[in-house]
């Protein structure tokens, strides 16, 4: 047995799956959930709990359709049939566009609280998410073993897309 896989299936530990983690789903979930906040300008009667709803709802069906591209992708490439260790292994390097998903979400359930209203809750919401795409970025960046240099330039790269959303939805004057 090694120190990075288990004693009997030979399978990387959770250790070497961290170590190994792709956080570029998080990136994506981020800008995802920024644009969903942007385009949530017109909500019902109870507009944090549809916002919450939609941000989270978002989230899973964007990780559903990555797991079955990959998925479908990685049978037409490979010609193989899927097991259940693929299915689950691709189910969790997806899951961080769920993720990413959960902090802008968690910020407009909690919004009452700093007393915030609706605008404002979808203004936290969009800082909040923009936020974690430039964590996520940088994260990946670091986890890959990239350079200081090269974790800045993504963190700017990340910021003017964020930044960009949030032009659209001053534009939009949601």
């Amino acid at each position: 047995m090694s120190r990075t896989t288990g004693p009997v299936t030979g399978r990387p530990d959770g250790a070497e799956r961290r170590a190994r983690a792709d956080y570029t789903g998080g990136v994506y979930g981020s800008l995802l959930a920024a644009s969903v906040v942007v385009g949530a300008g017109a909500l019902g009667s109870f507009p944090r709990a549809e916002l919450v709803l939609l941000l989270l709802l978002t989230g899973v069906v964007f990780w559903i359709a990555h797991v079955h591209a990959q998925l479908f992708g990685a049978r037409l490439a490979r010609r193989t049939a899927l097991d259940r260790g693929t299915v689950l292994r691709v189910c969790r390097d997806e899951w961080p566009i769920v993720n990413a998903a959960i902090p802008p979400a968690a910020a407009v359930a909690l919004s009452p609280l700093l007393g915030l209203d609706v605008k404002g809750a979808l203004w936290l919401a969009l800082s909040v998410a923009v936020a974690g795409q430039v964590g996520w970025s940088v994260a990946a960046a670091r986890r890959a073993g990239a350079p200081r240099r090269l974790m800045a330039g993504t963190a700017l790269v990340n910021l003017v897309l964020g930044l960009l959303i949030i032009t659209f939805k001053i534009v939009l004057k949601h």
